[in-house]
């Protein structure tokens, strides 16, 4: 048996624009909707962020003030939200989109009674414009609505397969942990998270699994069978 009921799912915009880097593709995104609706298939409660790097990485500009590329990014995660929820629905599954701001019928209020609700009724919960406020990344919307909704795990699904003690694409040695700390994350400056998510996640308790999305059904390996990616945790 399962021993996760109720998970975050944290997807890199990245990852779902494939090998064009940009967009979408759309094949991938539908491999990712097969794989959650086995999650919901078996009874598992999930809720959905999606970052916006795949449309906006603001904060590289230096000639945009920053508060308005923060928002660029907010409603970058906005479209990814409404896409990937209609790819969801293509698959077959039911869903529901929130927002911390009004985004008129394209997405709801968000509140934890509402998303609970949904999960009630078997839809998947897509958390939509970050926490609606500039300075904040989609790391720390991630840590904030997983401590919310009080779910069991944070699934982050990257385009890196785990955490290495240093960046694998500059170092060729860089060494991947199994299992690591918050706490070494934080005194190694390792940025998996902003050190706002990781305090966040290391103050509540929340475990946090790091994979790859590129890997072969990926998301439901690391559910149902060993970690292939790291497990970060507070002890």
């Amino acid at each position: 048996m399962n021993k996760y009921k109720r998970i975050l799912l944290k997807l890199s915009g990245e990852a779902l624009a494939g090998d064009k880097k940009t967009g979408f593709d759309e094949a991938t995104c539908i491999k990712v909707a097969e794989q959650v609706r086995t999650l919901v298939e078996k009874g598992i409660e999930v809720a959905i962020v999606i970052g916006g790097g795949n449309f906006w990485r603001g904060r590289s500009s230096e000639t945009i003030d920053r508060t308005k590329a923060d928002q660029i990014g907010m409603l970058a995660t906005v479209m990814n939200c409404i896409y990937v929820s209609e790819i969801f629905r293509f698959v077959g599954m039911k869903t529901r989109i929130f927002s911390p701001f009004s985004c008129g019928s394209m997405t709801e209020l968000f509140s934890k009674d509402a998303a609970l609700e949904g999960f009630a009724d078997g839809k998947v919960i897509f958390l939509a414009g970050g926490i609606g406020h500039p300075y904040f990344s989609t790391d720390t919307t991630t840590a904030l609505r997983a401590i919310e909704l009080e779910t069991d795990i944070i699934m982050m699904a990257r385009a890196v397969d785990g955490v290495y003690d240093s960046d694998p694409n500059i170092n060729k040695d860089a060494v991947k942990y199994d299992r690591v700390t918050y706490q070494v994350l934080l005194d190694q400056g390792l940025a998996i998270l902003d050190m706002t998510a990781t305090v966040m996640c290391m103050q509540n308790n929340i475990p946090l699994m790091v994979f790859s999305l590129n890997e072969e059904n990926s998301i439901t390996k690391n559910m149902f069978g060993e970690c292939t990616g790291t497990i970060v945790t507070v002890s």
